[in-house]
């Protein structure tokens, strides 16, 4: 110890940054020489755990007598997890309020305290914050001055808006936000979800109730939603630099959202209805289809017909319960689709069942994609027996005469 003791400052704290922060702590104990090394650590993290009610009363003392007088200029990131039903909402903005002050640049917060304001106004104008990320509930009232010049990654997960107006308050002063994720678990004060961001590059929706989405981000790159209401509507402005997307949904109808995302080249889609006529997919290449029931067929010849440039599809079964799984018909395309003529070489059948219209479906991918290269089949086979299903698909004919077909157990 005396030998690590003689190391210069800067030395020490790099290789106390390598450590738990509660063990950084910790080391102060040692000797004079270490009790406020931990002080200049620039990541800093607290909680994390269910504390008794003494080590929660501990943890607060300590937070409240030492964060003030941490040395450190700058902070690269805090975060702070406590789920502790005796915290008090003045703390949490005491210490957020001294972290701004110190330039933070990452911020995490989670909260149990539900429907409390714990952020200090001075979060809303730091200019050092690069990464913010609130969960748990926390009261977001966004004030009239905002601005938040240097926030490139926003994560808002559980939290409860003031108003409608609270959210696209703070994100309209956000110039370089480039990264947003909202999920909404929560009805209260919160009818119109309005995003509005022309730098965002990936948008990232999680929706367990019914309101109105209106989204203009025509930088976008990535966009996934789930949404798990029972009637949205969306108002989606044209996103002509998407690239990928994540869809996911039960009811709502997504003739609006498919049109805004025609440009995308990688697309996972799992939703109870399909949508209508006049959509082209001219970029798309990359398709996962998540494989239901009775409106897993429509879709999965919907997008066959408007993806001429398809080159890679895969299916993967929602369900592994076969005796609660409704049969439904698979009613081919009357013409071959553009894409299996000439564009579909790699298709994957992930968790596959063996059904009757599971099978129908394979077989005629297998006998109309004429470049086709490879087709791999995982199969629960605790539920399909492996031989049955090899049998069935190997004996069909194949469009492709280089096509491999593979089979491996997909199990899990």
């Amino acid at each position: 110890m005396d030998r690590i003791s003689g190391l210069p400052d800067e030395v020490l704290v790099k290789i106390l940054s390598f450590a738990p922060t509660k063990v950084a702590v910790s080391t102060s104990i040692l000797s004079k020489r270490w009790e406020f090394l931990w002080m200049w650590l620039t990541k800093l993290e607290f909680g994390g755990k269910l504390y008794s009610e003494s080590e929660f009363n501990s943890l607060q003392c300590f937070l409240d007598r030492n964060l003030p007088l941490h040395r450190a200029p700058v902070i690269e990131s805090f975060r702070l997890v406590l789920s502790d039903p005796n915290l008090k909402p003045e703390d949490i903005k005491m210490w957020v309020l001294v972290v701004v002050s110190r330039y933070v640049r990452e911020l995490e917060i989670y909260s149990s305290q539900k429907k409390q304001n714990i952020l200090p106004s001075s979060l809303y104008t730091c200019n050092s914050l690069v990464i913010l990320k609130l969960n748990g509930g926390i009261l977001l009232d966004v004030p009239r001055m905002v601005c938040l010049p240097s926030l490139k990654t926003l994560e808002l997960k559980d939290v409860i808006f003031f108003n409608d107006a609270s959210l696209q308050r703070l994100l309209s002063n956000c110039p370089v936000l480039e990264d947003l994720m909202v999920a909404l678990y929560y009805h209260e004060n919160m009818e119109k979800l309005t995003v509005i961001v022309p730098s965002l590059h990936r948008l990232s929706l999680y929706i367990w109730y019914n309101c109105e989405f209106f989204i203009d981000t025509p930088s976008l790159g990535y966009f996934m939603l789930v949404d798990r209401s029972n009637s949205n509507s969306y108002l989606i402005e044209n996103m002509p630099k998407l690239m990928e997307a994540y869809v996911n949904v039960t009811f709502a109808d997504i003739k609006s959202l498919i049109g805004s995302i025609t440009s995308v080249k990688r697309l996972t889609i799992s939703s109870k209805v399909a949508y209508g006529d006049g959509f082209i997919f001219n970029h798309l290449e990359h398709l996962t289809l998540y494989v239901g029931k009775e409106y897993s067929s429509n879709l999965l010849v919907r997008f066959l017909k408007d993806s001429p440039n398809l080159r890679e599809l895969m299916l993967h079964s929602i369900t592994d319960d076969l005796e609660n799984t409704d049969m439904f018909f698979w009613h081919q395309p009357s013409t071959v689709p553009e894409c299996m003529l000439s564009s579909l070489q790699n298709f994957t059948w992930s968790q596959y069942l063996g059904r009757p219209q599971d099978r129908d479906m394979a077989v005629y991918i297998l006998k109309n994609a004429c470049r086709l290269r490879t087709a791999k089949i995982l199969a629960n086979t605790r539920l399909v027996p492996k031989f049955k299903m090899i049998k069935e698909l190997a004996r069909s004919s194949r469009a492709s005469s280089t096509c491999e077909l593979d089979f491996e157990d997909g199990s899990f």
